[in-house]
């Protein structure tokens, strides 16, 4: 939804859907948040009181310009935004404040402070929640190589609170490139998922990843500790010293050849042909005549289950989406306190290096990404024509075990909003902390004020959860553990 001097209005963001294509116009929901300044009008458009000619006109244009100002100064005090972040959408002071995490409109949360910026910036430009963070899940491409990128696998789940449907994302089996190496999915994956759901242009989303890769980026301690911990052979020239030696923290890197495999992609008119544009030169890399068939990641309904409380979505097989609804069946039928202790989920022991997304509007949108290159640095093999990283998710992998992103729909006896979402990174403890978190939530008394997700519960192994919310009209973001992720919004 994406100017006669009036009343500034907000357009509340709704989620595009296929559904919704043959409707001439979307339906914009205004809500006005500033009462206009300029006085009563007759009905010729003058003042009241009926200054005569250019005088009228003067002290019309000099009141509108001052009470601008006034706005734009008050804005920019009261929310520590940059001079260039004015007039692009956010709402003035509503005269009451919020504690860290709490937005009127929507916010996004991530484990890079710089792909976090980039996902608020498209919620400004006018995207919704699948803009920003698809957008950002393209900037963790560019700046944690170590736990995802363009050569990972993805999974999703999202929540659209227009239509009330819930859809999975799913990239399906693993699949095998050459021996060893996983067979790239990302590209398609995201391409499909924006071109479902998102309002921005495609190649809006990539101008910022683009630009990270091509003029640079400076390392952060999530990179620097894995770089310090990790063999770079493989990883050099793009992540070491000329000696060798890895990256330390605040050392800025460029990798203009990733740059122009994602200037290529945001030129495709289709999500395959966004994936053709990387296999072509992974074919080439690698002496292969090219895989007879792209990954074919899909669109389809999430899984189901209904609770008295509501009802919990989440990704299909091959995920561990199914089992962590068993899990969460057994733990919500059996008597006893709640919430149970952290209970076991049978699945792989060793725990693939995962990298997570959450983003959530007011309305009640939410979508959830998680994404994995298996081992951290993936199989360690850097592609010299592409910048990328790739996998070593192949066939014998449990292709995703690590990945089962969680919605959860409560029943309200009014109209009131109640939308949690909650993805963890890590297995087998992603699903022993998700199925404690949701029954921590359940438990919690739930009151009119303004109460995000579960802030501290106990911690069920190592890893890392993302919490969500939309309750009294506002958007709630927070990460177990506190601080562990940059989160934005507006």
């Amino acid at each position: 939804m994406e100017p006669e001097a009036g009343p500034v209005l907000y357009q509340k963001l709704r989620v595009w859907e296929p559904s919704l294509e043959s409707e001439e116009e979307e339906e914009e929901i205004s809500e006005q948040l500033i009462p206009d300044a300029s006085g009563p009008h007759d009905s010729s458009g003058n003042k009241a009181g009926r200054l005569p000619g250019a005088w009228a006109q003067l002290v019309a244009t000099l009141l509108l310009l001052t009470v601008g100002f006034s706005l734009a100064v008050r804005q920019l005090c009261s929310s520590g935004a940059s001079p260039g972040a004015l007039g692009a959408g956010a709402p003035p002071a509503s005269g009451h404040s919020h504690r860290p995490g709490v937005y009127h409109h929507g916010a996004i949360i991530s484990p890079a402070a710089e792909c976090s910026r980039l996902g608020q910036e498209l919620f400004v430009a006018g995207g919704n929640i699948v803009d920003a963070g698809v957008g950002a899940a393209l900037c963790l491409a560019v700046v944690h190589p170590h736990t995802t990128g363009l050569g990972a696998t993805y999974w999703g789940l999202f929540h659209n609170s227009s239509s009330g449907n819930s859809t999975a994302l799913t990239s399906g089996p693993a699949r095998t490139l050459a021996p060893g190496l996983g067979l790239p999915s990302a590209l398609p994956a995201l391409h499909m998922l924006h071109t479902h759901f998102g309002r921005l242009p495609w190649p809006h989303l990539l101008v910022g990843p683009i630009s990270l890769a091509q003029k640079g980026f400076l390392v952060d301690t999530s990179l620097a500790s894995a770089l310090a911990a990790q063999d770079t052979k493989g990883l050099c020239p793009l992540l070491c010293h000329a000696n060798g030696t890895p990256l330390g923290p605040g050392t800025r890197v460029t990798n203009t050849k990733l740059a122009a495999v994602l200037h290529k992609a945001s030129l495709a008119p289709t999500p395959d042909l966004s994936g053709d544009a990387l296999l072509s030169l992974l074919a080439e890399d690698l002496g292969l005549e090219g895989p007879s068939v792209g990954p074919r990641p899909t669109l389809e309904p999430a899984l189901q289950l209904p609770v008295p409380q509501g009802i919990l979505f989440t990704t299909p097989s091959p995920s561990a989406g199914p089992e962590l609804l068993e899990l969460l069946e057994a733990s919500l039928q059996s008597p006893g306190p709640s919430p149970a202790p952290c209970p076991a989920l049978p699945q792989a022991a060793v725990a693939p290096r995962s990298s997570v997304l959450a983003t959530v509007d007011s309305g009640g949108s939410v979508l959830l990404l998680t994404s994995s290159l298996n081992s951290s640095f993936g199989s360690g093999h850097l592609s010299p024509s592409t910048g990328v990283l790739l996998s070593n998710l192949v066939a014998e992998s449990a292709a995703g075990a690590w990945a089962c992103p969680l919605i959860f729909h409560g029943i309200s006896d009014d109209t009131e909003v109640n939308v949690l979402g909650l993805v963890a990174s890590g297995t087998p403890a992603a699903a022993r902390v998700t199925t404690h978190a949701l029954l921590s939530h359940l438990a919690r008394p739930q009151t009119p004020d303004l109460q995000g997700p579960t802030e501290s519960p106990r911690a069920c192994g190592q890893g890392t959860l993302l919490q969500v919310a939309a309750h009294s009209e506002h958007a709630h973001v927070s990460s177990v553990p506190s601080g562990c992720c940059p989160f934005q919004g507006f």
